[in-house]
């Protein structure tokens, strides 16, 4: 029998030697793909406005250049430098004001802050904030608050104004006790499961998103990422064994499955991927700084296929350790047995998952929805579903949902398979060497 290592070394092999296709594949794909794309922006969109932070954009004669926010900006014909500092400061002093317009009342603040980290460290500055209606508790700033401050500077006059609350701090205690609680809890195996996160993170961001913003095929480029961390992370989080590589078996082969069913989605949904405005910033912006245009329907199926991932390494590794635990409680069980009583677990699991599923895709998207709701009071129900953002997550709920129902079946018989076949093979071990113990004897 092939050991758990061997296979494992070789899947990473095989993504080895894939990965050069995939972007020779890429290049192909991406011609279709941006034929397509280009047809439905001049069928569909005739104009797109934009509304970007200051000092992010430079306009120039025919030509609109992005910058991040440590970039430094020149424009030649008007003689204009603008750059942009990022520094902490913390709230001395506060001076609310408050005034009626038009029967809205517009509150307007005075700070005085210091200047925490930076070449203007132990600086005191005054800062107005401006004046707003119904502003939320994250606006209105208190004596003591820790906030970043960014320094606009134009024609060499550097101007100061509040960029955003500084929570740098609560999100490392928040880390923090969420490590200790997974150690505490889940002891090794959670540590096991942090460095498989932290790998996955790292895929995601060495492999997967650099070749997305330099133009290659999405799909391609998740299929293969989401391969590489599956491979990877299910043995650090699980260790080597085989319910583990039965997981990883079972997970692979889903997801290829679930791929071509959300490509069949996708198509017979009329899905461009443009279900909200941020994909076309993306767009504009990636095209703009280096004149690659994204294929967005492609980055709609690498969403819902990295989405359902999560689902899937869940759903696997559960159902694999379940049907080890209902082996070893029973080895005499031959595959039918072991499949049954496998997928009588997994139908419970089905459940739980869908619901879970479609209600994580409902709370990230909350506010829009509400949003759509709030504006859609005159607009009939079939209308407001048939939009392309309801019907963008509907798609995603549903693929996901069919990668759980696939993988749940598909793992049990690989898992009753397996098994049984080990029982079978230790039986006639086993008989082997009762015969051999006989014969000596006589």
């Amino acid at each position: 029998m092939v050991s758990m290592k061997s296979v494992f070394y070789g899947l990473l092999v095989a993504f080895g030697l894939l990965a050069p296709y995939v972007s020779v594949a890429s290049e192909v794909d991406n011609d279709q793909n941006q034929m397509d794309q280009e047809s439905f922006m001049e069928g569909e969109i005739r104009e797109l406005p934009l509304i970007a932070p200051d000092a992010f954009l430079e306009q120039r004669t025919g030509d609109v250049q992005i910058f991040g926010p440590t970039d430094s900006i020149e424009n030649t014909e008007d003689n204009i430098n603008i750059e942009i500092d990022y520094q902490r400061a913390r709230i001395d002093e506060v001076d609310t004001q408050k005034t009626e317009v038009l029967g809205q009342e517009v509150i307007s603040q005075t700070i005085t802050v210091t200047i925490l980290s930076g070449p203007r460290q132990g600086e005191k500055v005054m800062i107005n904030t401006g004046g707003g209606v119904n502003q939320n508790q994250g606006q209105i700033y208190a004596k003591g608050d820790v906030v970043v401050v960014a320094e606009n500077t134009f024609d060499n006059n550097g101007e100061l104004y509040i960029h955003d609350v500084y929570r740098l701090p609560g999100i490392g205690w928040m880390a923090g006790i969420f490590l200790i609680m997974t150690i505490i809890f889940a002891r090794w195996q959670g540590l096991g499961g942090l460095m498989g996160l932290m790998l996955s993170i790292g895929i995601l961001f060495w492999y997967v998103i650099p070749q997305l913003v330099a133009g290659q095929n999405p799909t391609l480029i998740t299929l293969t990422g989401t391969m590489m961390i599956v491979s990877v992370t299910l043995f650090v989080s699980h260790g080597f064994r085989f319910r583990t590589l039965i997981a990883l078996v079972s997970t692979l082969v889903t997801l290829v499955l679930a791929y071509g069913l959300s490509i069949f989605f996708v198509e017979i949904t009329n899905m461009f991927g443009s279900g909200s405005e941020e994909v076309f910033y993306l767009q504009f912006a990636v095209q703009s700084a280096s004149e690659v245009n994204l294929d967005i329907r492609g980055l709609l199926l690498g969403g819902i296929l990295i989405g359902m991932l999560g689902v899937l390494d869940d759903v696997t590794v559960g159902q694999s350790a379940a049907m080890d635990e209902i082996h070893q409680a029973n080895p005499q069980m031959g595959f039918k047995r072991l499949y049954r009583s496998g997928m009588s677990v997994g139908r419970d699991h089905i459940a739980s998952m869908v619901n879970s599923l479609a209600l994580a895709y409902v709370g990230a998207s909350l506010p829009l929805f509400l949003l759509l709701y709030v504006n859609a009071l005159g607009t009939p129900l079939w209308v407001t579903i048939n939009s392309e953002f309801i019907s963008q997550e509907i798609v995603r709920t549903v693929a996901g949902s069919s990668a759980i129902l696939l993988a749940v079946p598909i793992t049990s018989v690989f898992a009753a398979y397996w098994y049984s076949r080990r029982s079978f093979e230790s039986d006639r071990d086993s008989t082997k060497t009762l015969r051999k113990r006989t014969g000596n004897r006589s």
